[in-house]
Parts: C-alpha cells; sequence; structure tokens
C-alpha cells in the first residue's frame, strides 16, 4: 500500500529531549549557552539522525530525522522536524510484507516508541495528524504464470510517456530490471524485487530502494526452495503540492495528514490512476501480438477487415520496427521528418480495430484493483504448490 513516507511536523509539535544524538548537536539550533550555529549563504542548517549500517545488518530498523532552522517566507525562524521512513520496514523489519488500514493503530505506536528511543518525543495526536510531504504508494505483484518481470518491464520501455504526464528524465537501470519515469514532483517506478535485492548486495548504490542492509536475505532460503518473481510498482509523489493535486483528482480531496494518506483505497486510486495514464500512451499496434510477420498480418486483418494492402503492409514495417526499438528510440531514428510524421502514424494507429488487452496493464490492473495484501509466508505457500515450479 505504502512504503516511504515523510512527515514534516512544525515547531511546537515535537520535543527533542536527547540533542546530541544528532549531528551536529541540536543545542545550537535552541539553546542561546551552547552558542547558536550560523545559519550561513543558504539561511538554513540542518541536524541529522539516521540508522547506521551497522544497526541496519542487525535488523534494527530507524527512521531517518533531519532537523532544519531556516528562515521562512514572512522572516521569521522555523524548525521543523522531517522524519523519512519505510512504514512496512518500521513494522515488519521488510518491505516486502504489504500493509493495511488497520495497521495504522500499531505503526503509530511503533513509531512513536522508535522515536522516543531516538531522543525525540511527539504527543500520538501530532504523529496521526502529521502533515506529509512525501508519499510512495506501492504494490508487489506476484508473478505465478510462468513470466519474469523483465517480460513486463521489457514492453513498459517501449512507451515515450514524457509529454503525456509531464516527465522529464528516463532511467534504465541494471540491465533493464528497472524502469523509472522522473519528473520535479514524482516519479513512476517499476523493477524486479528480488533482483533488487541482488543489486544491493553487491552495492546499495545499485540498488533502487535505501537500507536495504535489512532485508539482504529476505528471499534467501525462499528461492533456494522455489523460484520467486515479484514486479514492484512504486507512485512516488515528492511534494506536497503534487499530493494534494492527485488527491484531488482521484476524487480524495482531504487534507495530506498521516492519517489520510494511510489508506488503502486512496492507494488503490493512485496506483490505477497512473496505470491507466501509461496505458493511454501505449500504442494500439503494439497490442497486437507479434510471433512472426505471418501470424500479425492474420490477425491484423481479422481486427480490421475492411482494411486495404498497403495500409496493411505499412503497420506491418511500423510493429516490426517498434518490436525491436520502441518509441523513444524509433522517433530518434525518424526525427529528419519531423514530428508531425509520428503523430501522423500514431493517428493512424489510433484507428485500428481493437484487440485483447495487453497482458502487461490487465496483470497490473488486476491485482491493483484486488489490492490483496502480499505477505511473504503467503507467497511462499503459493510458490510451493505451483504447478511452475513442480
Amino acid at each position: 500500500m505504502i512504503d516511504t513516507i515523510v512527515l514534516t511536523l512544525n515547531t511546537g509539535m515535537y520535543t527533542i529531549f536527547e540533542p546530541d544524538n544528532f549531528s551536529p548537536s541540536t543545542r545550537g539550533l535552541t539553546d542561546p549557552t551552547a552558542g547558536y550555529y550560523r545559519l550561513g549563504g543558504r539561511s538554513n542548517i540542518t541536524c541529522k539522525q539516521n540508522p547506521t549500517p551497522n544497526e541496519l545488518k542487525r535488523g534494527i530498523y530507524k527512521p531517518r530525522l533531519t532537523v532544519t532552522k531556516r528562515i521562512n517566507r514572512a522572516g521569521n525562524f522555523e524548525i521543523p522536524l522531517k522524519i523519512e521512513f519505510s512504514i512496512p520496514k518500521l513494522l515488519y523489519g521488510n518491505n516486502f510484507d504489504e500493509l493495511t488500514n488497520t495497521d495504522f493503530p500499531a505503526v503509530i505506536q511503533k513509531l512513536k516508541t522508535v522515536l522516543k528511543e531516538m531522543g525525540v518525543y511527539l504527543f500520538e495526536k501530532n504523529l496521526i495528524n502529521a502533515p506529509v510531504s512525501s508519499v510512495h504508494y506501492s504494490k508487489n505483484i506476484a508473478l505465478t504464470d510462468y513470466t519474469t518481470p523483465y517480460t513486463y518491464l521489457s514492453q513498459l520501455t517501449k512507451l515515450n510517456i514524457n509529454k503525456r504526464l509531464d516527465t522529464n528524465r528516463t532511467d534504465f537501470r541494471n540491465e533493464g530490471h528497472s524502469f523509472k519515469y522522473r519528473a520535479n514532483s514524482f516519479e513512476i517506478v517499476f523493477y524486479d524485487k528480488i533482483k533488487d535485492l541482488e543489486q544491493a548486495k553487491i552495492s546499495e548504490k545499485r540498488a533502487e530502494e535505501e537500507d536495504n542492509a535489512l532485508q539482504l536475505g529476505l528471499f534467501d532460503l525462499l528461492t533456494k526452495q522455489k523460484p520467486l518473481e515479484v514486479l514492484r510498482v512504486e507512485i512516488r509523489l515528492n511534494r506536497r503540492q503534487k499530493i494534494s493535486q492527485i488527491l484531488k483528482k482521484i476524487d480524495k480531496e482531504v487534507e495530506p495528514t498521516f492519517i489520510n494518506i494511510f489508506n488503502e483505497d486512496t492507494a488503490k486510486k493512485v496506483l490505477l490512476h497512473y496505470i491507466s495514464e501509461i496505458e493511454e500512451a501505449y500504442p494500439p499496434l503494439l497490442t497486437y501480438q507479434y510471433d512472426s510477420p505471418k501470424k500479425f498480418f492474420t490477425s491484423f486483418l481479422t481486427a480490421n477487415p475492411k482494411i486495404k494492402l498497403t495500409p496493411v503492409l505499412k503497420m506491418l514495417g511500423l510493429r516490426v520496427l517498434l518490436e525491436e526499438t520502441g518509441i523513444r528510440e524509433f522517433r530518434e531514428m525518424t526525427k529528419r521528418y519531423g514530428s508531425s510524421a509520428w503523430y501522423s502514424l500514431n493517428k493512424e494507429m489510433k484507428g485500428l480495430g481493437k484487440t485483447d488487452e495487453v497482458s502487461v496493464f490487465s496483470l497490473l490492473r488486476k491485482q491493483i484493483t484486488e489490492f490483496e495484501p502480499l505477505k511473504l509466508l503467503a507467497i511462499q505457500d503459493q510458490m510451493l504448490n505451483n504447478d511452475k515450479y513442480n
């Protein structure tokens, strides 16, 4: 449902009783006897407290805390506390096991306890109603149909949604096992969950997630027994304004506070919203299965019985190219003809007869709509009883 979240509490909503747990100590932010820190040219100074690599290896998970002293727009000093953490890692020690609405009270109690251990005290009501400045909605898609995440990622990489979703960068990582659309205020990420942990064993920088040392051995026993395939989907809304904008689009016009954001229905609608946006950018021609030119030719004529031969051959040639290059590379190869050439082709494709729903989106939509929380033990039982691995 949710993985990482960032809560930002204003001055007065929290108390730091162990200032020296931070680096540098927060004494220099509020205690005149300790000597105030100079804010410097950026007019702010930050004090941090993060979990150490040793703590993570020992299975101890803590939030990342940042206290910042800065001058606000009104010209006054403010000292907000930012609490960044993976909710499932805090509660379960991993972010494979997925949360439900009923977990919220346990999350609040666990967070309150851990923060107290870190030297920070908050009233429970302040945690419950804490403003959210970033949230990563997520879903683990268990693949039990003879496929791997790469099967789906290879299809998604053929898209070019930069203009549709106003993204400005696309990242391919780990030999195609991670795929990300990135904009200033949000990210859409698809990746192979198992592969990501394998990369983290080599280097934390290679992984899509942070703090993976906590769960490096998570799948070791299971994968020795039976193979496990998991496609991870994340929608990362990295600014409060963006969160409010998306909540409005899915008819959830609520204040983005912790208790309002921690909601299964909201998570499901956010994920489905972006899946629909991505699917709209999927070229209609790619919905026709392409095992061979002959099979494409046959299925294309079946879906478009009145089409003439020349357009069929034109679409066949385009299908062959898109299968190999994807939209982004194809448009780069043909930019000498101008952008209007692609828009003309795209218009022709949209007029084609409909085929069966693209399997990649069918699976994603099905599991997100059902929104059954995945648990590692349940997946283990499912894998052990799957004919694929007999």
